[in-house]
């Protein structure tokens, strides 16, 4: 039986009553006591930075060749938190709202109140840790909108603010690494989780090197490794991205939950061909300013995509804005769940503007145009020229978004400040992972799960910028406390030893795995199953799903896996740097994990957020929940095989906010 251990009382109060009543380890007790962190991303490296700087002894691994490397580098678009810097209404409550309503009501009050309340503390660390926010004339730190709010709380630092986040966060990192508080394995990939006596007290690594398979003992682990986008093959994730670190956890005992819920991003440089081996995220911060829109006319849209008509050339009053013309409350700035399906059924209707048929314009004209206008007000230019007004709103833009702008013209040969980007949806970032209780703890005692390798704060649909958010609001403000809540318990325990047959036996099993993959005498590549994989994923459980699809996905990622173990080729050997070894295991993972995707996708029987069952939608194509029978946490126990996941259900609760059907109207 899951038990979220969410304390009792009014919720503006239970994180600071939990805190107050929480169990410590004090110093001289901290200095006796391991702890582990897997992944080295924003929710990692602020972990271990803060639990080190506390006092614990602390082992952080990467698979990359430093921590830098983590794919928290990759966010663009800023970070939320609830500041009211702007002035213009927000509050804890209204962030709070906000997220719970663009998760289309799935996510845990509890958690997500929590989530908004320290947000504001987050941007005082990252200053504090030198993060160069951008700052408005007056010196103050500036905000932007995103998507799903109607206010502007995104802090931001030009379109690389992952980076300079991560930067901050590894500063803090190398100071605890230089004191010697944390040792940190670069270059080793978690294999296995380690139980002992119902407890978690380790894991099983791979130098990814030299191929020896480690042991490594704690009195904790945490799980910071990240989502699983990369189950659909093309996605915005780093190519390295994966689930094993989750899903070893899953199979020792720990709940996956909503694996269904996988967010389609709506603004990435559209698919190229197949040659491609992942996709190009364009921050959804262009939207802030940008304009989202198609031909009205069918035949302009063919025009286009045949090459006889250009984007600049169509009137004003032949573009079809779709968001502001279907909701205007929110225009360009709806969720992306939502963007995202609009964009699918204008391009499904025929009015796509690439070769394929799959991409809509976001258009910077009026933007440039706009800020053109002020910024001559500001010099007190009068009756400036259109080319004035123009290279005026190219400056503001470009010190918005340069970067970005840069970054698009370097792939697709086309200079956005002249023509509209081209973008679609594509896959992105994972709400559903191993599930956890308030403290961030998984069904397995001592094993916590942290960032996006959890699913605790965003629903069936994550808000931009929150990511940032909760990754080191994890790290940050609430593994501190938590963590030292259950290890009370362990400070007479003494160093873990890793001679136990609990070891031995996970070792063995890694090591055997290893052994396969080598000796297998099959002949296809590694690339080519998980090609597969992602079109089987896409096609049927991707922007749209139906209960054939899945059905269908099961059978087919079955067969596929079954093939995958029998024909699977993997040069080298285990004692050198071996890529392709290491990528075998973790695609033999994705090929669980995407038929228990599948197998959730099909036993929600509702339409909510990024899951949209094509049987549940409303009259106008928008989801249709099910709250009477589907108002809860899908928590799936591993009982060896994926389609005989044991479904355990965490009821949510709402006691302070009102389910309704979302609207952006």
């Amino acid at each position: 039986m899951l038990n979220s251990k969410v304390p009792q009382g009014p919720l503006a109060e239970k994180w600071t009553n939990h805190k107050n009543s929480i169990r410590l380890v004090n110093p001289a007790n901290k200095r006796s006591i391991d702890v582990i962190v897997v992944g080295t991303g924003l929710a990692g490296s602020s972990a271990a930075a803060s639990l080190a700087e506390m006092g614990y002894n602390v082992k952080a691994f990467c698979f990359q060749d430093s921590p830098r490397r983590a794919h928290s580098i990759a966010a663009q678009g800023g970070i939320n938190a609830a500041k009211n810097y702007q002035n213009d209404g927000d509050s804890t409550y209204r962030l709070f709202y906000d997220t719970v309503k663009g998760g289309d009501y799935r996510s845990r009050e509890a958690n997500v109140y929590r989530l908004a309340e320290v947000s504001a503390n987050i941007i005082d660390q990252c200053v504090a840790q030198g993060v160069p926010f951008a700052r408005d004339y007056g010196g103050l730190l500036d905000n932007r909108s995103f998507g799903g709010v109607q206010v502007s709380r995104t802090f931001y630092a030009k379109g690389q603010t992952g980076q300079q986040l991560l930067l901050g966060a590894c500063s803090a990192l190398s100071r605890q690494i230089s004191k010697g508080k944390v040792k940190l394995y670069n270059r080793h990939e978690m294999m296995d989780v380690v139980v002992v006596d119902g407890k978690c007290r380790g894991i099983i690594a791979r130098n990814l090197v030299t191929g020896e398979v480690e042991r490594h003992g704690a009195h904790a682990v945490i799980l910071a490794s990240g989502g699983y986008g990369n189950v659909f093959f093309l996605s915005t994730n780093a190519m390295g991205s994966n689930v094993s670190a989750a899903w070893k956890a899953h199979k020792k005992g720990a709940h996956f939950a909503n694996p269904s819920f996988t967010q389609i991003h709506p603004t990435c440089i559209p698919v190229s061909g197949s040659h491609q081996s992942k996709l190009t995220l364009m921050s959804e911060s262009l939207r802030n300013d940008g304009r989202i829109w198609v031909p009205r006319k069918k035949e302009d849209a063919q025009a286009v995509r045949e090459g006889k008509l250009r984007p600049v050339d169509i009137r004003e009053e032949d573009r079809d804005y779709y968001l502001e013309r279907r909701y205007p409350a929110f225009g360009n700035l709806v969720p992306r769940d939502v963007a995202s399906r609009a964009a699918k059924e204008r391009c499904d209707a025929g009015f796509g503007v690439n070769e394929t048929g799959e991409a809509v314009f976001l258009d910077y004209a009026s933007a440039i145009e706009r800020y053109g206008k002020t910024e001559a007000n500001i010099r007190g230019l009068e009756n400036p020229s259109a080319s004035e007004i123009k290279a005026l709103g190219t400056e503001v833009v470009k010190a918005k978004y340069g970067n970005l702008f840069d970054m698009y013209k370097q792939i697709t040969a086309d200079n956005p400040y002249e023509t509209p980007m081209k973008i679609y949806p594509a896959v992105h970032y994972t709400m559903g992972g191993l599930w956890v209780d308030y403290n961030l703890m998984t069904a397995v005692p001592g094993l916590y799960a942290a960032g996006e390798a959890n699913f605790s704060d965003h629903g069936a649909n994550r808000l931009g910028a929150s990511a940032l958010m909760q990754g080191l609001a994890d790290g940050y403000f609430v593994l501190p406390y938590t963590v030292g809540d259950y290890l009370a318990d362990d400070i007479r325990t003494g160093p873990i030893s890793t001679d136990h047959p609990a070891f031995e036996a996970a070792e063995k099993e890694v090591t055997e795995r290893i052994q396969h993959f080598l000796n297998n005498p099959g002949d296809t590549p590694v690339d080519d199953f998980h090609r597969k994989l992602g079109r089987i994923m896409w096609n049927n459980c991707g922007m749209a799903r139906n209960a054939d699809g899945l059905k269908q996905a099961i059978a087919d990622i079955r067969a596929l896996r079954e093939e995958f173990w029998k024909k699977v080729r993997v040069p080298g050997t285990a004692t050198q740097y071996n890529p392709e070894l290491d990528k075998a295991g973790r695609v033999a993972d994705f090929l669980e994990l995407g038929e228990l995707m599948c197998v959730d996708a099909l036993a929600r029987e509702e339409s909510c957020g990024g899951h949209f069952r094509e049987e549940h939608q409303t009259a106008e194509g928008e989801a249709l929940r099910n709250d009477a029978d589907f108002t809860f946490v899908s928590a799936w126990e591993y009982t060896g095989d994926p389609s005989e996941a044991k479904l355990e259900k965490e009821e949510l609760v709402y006691e302070n906010i009102e389910l309704k059907q979302r609207s952006y109207k």
